[in-house]
């Protein structure tokens, strides 16, 4: 495996970095303090990330994106986690899976999230069916040429900036070796869409101005001609094109950690106790040793899940490692971070507090810390089976 960047890359992180440095970490107090991110300021976002060629850059050229391999996605993604989610979300990645959409879905959906004009959420989620998603609830019967969506989704990502969301739906059921399971559709289900509704979901600690959403399905009829992938099969396109999301998650997480550690450097250079600075005392240099390899050693993770999807050879394992480590290793950088600063590691104007808010999430969205756990384990424990 050969990691060394290309020039290309290089330039994508150059660039990636300097766009985050002046476009958007300005507006980090603004976004905590107002709970948002201004619908201007999102246009704003918006329109730079498309001028600097930064937008949809998940999506293969042939459909206006900027088709960045696997490994540059990540280098992408790594600069864009030095700034909040609020603020980077609007450097859009459209959700790979609607690169699933066919026919008239193609010009209605796919391309013009593309092209910034429409924008994607991921309905998967629900109170009763977190990370046991074939114990969703929200229901998709079979009316004629429709579908007929009753339940409710919940804790889905910034559905009140969506034009539709790509909704997952128990449609049926099947007798299994292990018993009935639910047959599982996906849906293209545009915002406005009788019988359905958002709602602001919950206040929670992580990620200001990210909001969370409600999704609420009463009676709302969906054509049959707004099915993602195949009837019955939404799985198959869940596990097609979602595995790119925990890397993203892990990318995101170091990216996070790097600013956070650059922060702690400068602070114990600089703040003097006992008649010299804290960086000279082990209590501190030592944290600092610590939280710089378990960085490197996260974003190694990372990249080689990237370089392995680019050969073709990525597993789910592979994904689950990079997100269980990067994820866990953000909680530990950021609450050292918190102990170096001492008391003003606590103070809200110090952005090291709301990295340390902002961490606590990230071992649970995109699938638990304890969900890798099982799919690495799982893995290792394949080969032995029917012995």
């Amino acid at each position: 495996m050969n990691l060394q960047l290309t020039d290309e890359q290089r330039m994508i992180v150059e660039m990636v970095r300097t766009f985050v440095e002046k476009e958007l970490q300005p507006y980090e107090e603004e976004v905590e303090r107002e709970d948002g991110v201004r619908p201007e300021l999102q246009r704003q976002i918006r329109d730079k990330a498309l001028q600097f060629g930064l937008y949809a850059a998940n999506m293969p050229e042939e459909l206006g994106g900027a088709g960045l391999d696997t490994v540059s996605l990540v280098l992408m993604e790594r600069e864009l986690g030095r700034t909040s989610y609020a603020l980077q979300h609007f450097v859009a990645r459209p959700s790979s899976i609607i690169r699933a959409c066919v026919g008239e879905q193609i010009e209605t959906y796919l391309l013009p999230t593309i092209r910034g004009e429409r924008h994607d959420c991921l309905a998967m989620s629900e109170p009763n069916a977190g990370s046991d998603v074939r114990g969703m609830e929200c229901r998709a019967v079979r009316d004629g040429d429709e579908y007929v969506i009753t339940g409710t989704k919940h804790f889905i990502s910034h559905a009140d900036v969506a034009d539709y969301a790509i909704l997952f739906a128990a449609s049926g059921e099947e007798q299994t070796a292990r018993g009935v399971r639910k047959k599982i559709t996906s849906f293209l289900v545009d915002m406005g869409t009788p019988g359905f509704t958002v709602k602001r979901g919950y206040d929670v600690v992580s990620h200001r101005g990210y909001h969370n959403c409600i999704l609420q399905f009463d009676g709302c009829r969906v054509p049959v001609g707004n099915i993602l992938g195949v009837e019955h099969r939404g799985f198959d396109v869940a596990n097609q094109w979602l595995g790119s999301t925990r890397l993203s998650v892990a990318a995101f997480c170091v990216g996070r950690a790097q600013r956070t550690l650059e922060l702690c450097q400068q602070w114990a250079a600089t703040r003097v106790q006992f008649g010299q600075p804290i960086g000279k005392n082990q209590g501190v240099s030592f944290k600092l040793a610590d939280m710089a390899t378990q960085i490197r050693a996260a974003e190694w993770l990372t990249l080689d899940a990237a370089w392995r999807t680019d050969q073709g050879a990525a597993r789910d394992e592979d994904y689950a490692m990079a997100k269980l480590y990067a994820t866990e290793m953000l909680a530990m950088v950021t609450d050292e971070a918190v102990q170096i600063f001492g008391g003003m590691g606590l103070a809200e104007e110090n952005p090291v507090v709301r990295f340390w808010r902002d961490a606590r999430v990230e071992r649970i969205w995109d699938g638990t810390s304890e969900i890798q756990r099982h799919i690495i384990s799982r893995a290792l424990l394949r080969p032995f089976e029917n012995r």
